[in-house]
């Protein structure tokens, strides 16, 4: 008898053996752990393309000319010969003030003036005579002297005469108050039948000149700097600048706009740093013809630095960040994950990011699936394609495209493989299956 069971014969005795050999086989069998394959992720070699370096700053723009149109002399507002907000041309009467009492005192002008003409006359006729007399010896010297200061005071009074009507005349032309040049003109601040001019100069409206139109902006001293440096390398000066500012190209854009699409010219550099800013003053110049610019507003401004250079780009999306700064994950030729800390450039409008320093041309770099990757661990690549494509525009009828840094849209589609779990041994009576690993 084996375990409880009656076992008859050699036949039992062998039959009982190896079935406990079985069992005891199957309890010592173990679960193995399978690892995952790599994650799929998709790998670029970085775009080469020649750059031009920007030097990106903010400003503000602001009208070449505008003025205060004043009241300069006294009297009730009679007229406004424009509508609030109007472009003005250059010599357009705006506002009119009374002009009865200057009109009256440039003819009391008038009036006198021609009295003193014919008082200098009388003196030149008597001075004339006495003139002769006394070369006949029948006047005296003093009667002579006498009939020359006569003649000589007519003379001052008629000069006077002259400046009092002139003044008139200018006085009278201040009762129009006239556009100095084209432009858009404010609102008026004075109605009419308002007293102005009665204690100064009253502020009648502003005209702003909007065509053409400045932007303002500074640069810091080490920006300056930089600048000395690189052109120090050409062989150039600061000071030669000045020579070339007409040919310094110069862009902007406003907040609610994409990219700089306006293009100007450099017209003015300060000759010196502010010492209390640390900053050098710049200005550029733009044709504003459909007045898309007004004065006051905040843009982004980008100055050329230099001539294009070959540059290396890769998408922005493929950047990450560290304590160290930005980086990318690299793939070597063997498909090991690498992390590459990188000096970034400046973003370009086809939405690839400019690299300064960190890459070789041969470089590849991860540009999809970088969450799957760590650094040291192998990946199963899929060749992908870093293009340069236009900003996308959003017109309501057709789909975005995709961004910079994906596999061409005719690429055929494939899907990213999933993580399997880790397959298990059979259970076999008796046995535990094993948990696996993470």
């Amino acid at each position: 008898m084996v375990g409880g069971i009656r076992v008859s014969g050699r036949l039992g005795y062998a039959s009982v053996a190896l079935g406990a050999a079985f069992l005891l086989s199957a309890c010592e069998e173990k679960n193995t752990y399978v690892p995952p394959p790599p994650p799929k992720v998709t790998v670029a070699t970085v775009l080469e393309q020649p750059v031009t370096r920007f030097l990106e700053l903010t400003g503000n723009t602001a009208a070449i000319n505008s003025v205060d149109l004043n009241a300069r002399v006294q009297g009730f507002l009679t007229n406004i010969n424009y509508k609030d907000g109007a472009f003005a041309k250059k010599g357009t009467t705006l506002f009119v003030i009374e002009q009865d009492t200057y009109i009256a005192q440039v003819d009391q002008a008038k009036a006198q003036l021609a009295a003193n003409q014919a008082s200098q006359v009388q003196a030149e006729a008597e001075y004339n005579r006495q003139a002769q007399l006394a070369k006949q010896d029948f006047a005296s010297q003093a009667t002579l002297d006498q009939a020359r200061a006569k003649r000589d005071s007519a003379v001052a009074e008629v000069a006077n005469a002259q400046a009092s009507l002139q003044l008139a005349q200018i006085n009278l032309g201040y009762t129009q108050v006239n556009a100095p040049f084209d432009g858009a003109v404010t609102a008026h601040l004075q109605d009419v039948g308002a007293l102005v001019g009665y204690s100064g100069p009253t502020k009648l409206a502003t005209i702003v000149q909007l065509n053409p139109i400045w932007v303002w902006f500074t640069l810091s001293e080490q920006e300056v700097l930089r600048i000395k440096e690189q052109l120090a390398k050409q062989g150039r000066s600061l000071t030669s600048l000045t020579r070339d500012l007409p040919d310094i190209p110069i862009e902007i854009g406003l907040q609610t706009e994409t990219g700089y699409p306006h293009a100007g010219r450099i017209d003015y550099i300060a000759p010196q740093v502010d010492p209390n800013l640390g900053t050098l003053t710049v200005r550029g110049i733009f044709q504003n013809d459909d007045f898309v610019l007004l004065p006051g507003l905040f843009a982004r401004v980008r100055v050329p630095l230099g001539h294009p250079a070959p540059t290396v780009l890769i998408p922005d999306s493929s950047i990450s960040y560290n304590q160290l700064g930005p980086y990318v994950l690299t793939v070597s030729s063997d498909n090991v994950v690498g992390q590459t800390q990188i000096t970034l450039g400046q973003l370009q409008a086809d939405g690839l990011r400019a690299v300064l320093s960190g890459l070789k041309t041969t470089d590849r770099v991860i540009i999809n699936g970088m969450q799957r990757a760590v650094p040291g661990s192998k990946i199963d690549v899929e060749v992908g394609k870093i293009v340069a494509i236009a900003p996308p525009v959003d017109d309501g009828t057709k789909p975005l495209p995709k961004p910079a840094g994906v596999a061409p849209a005719n690429a055929p589609a494939r899907a990213v493989p999933s993580v399997p779990p880790a397959p298990t041994a059979p259970a076999t009576p008796g046995a535990t299956p094993a948990t696996p690993k993470n």
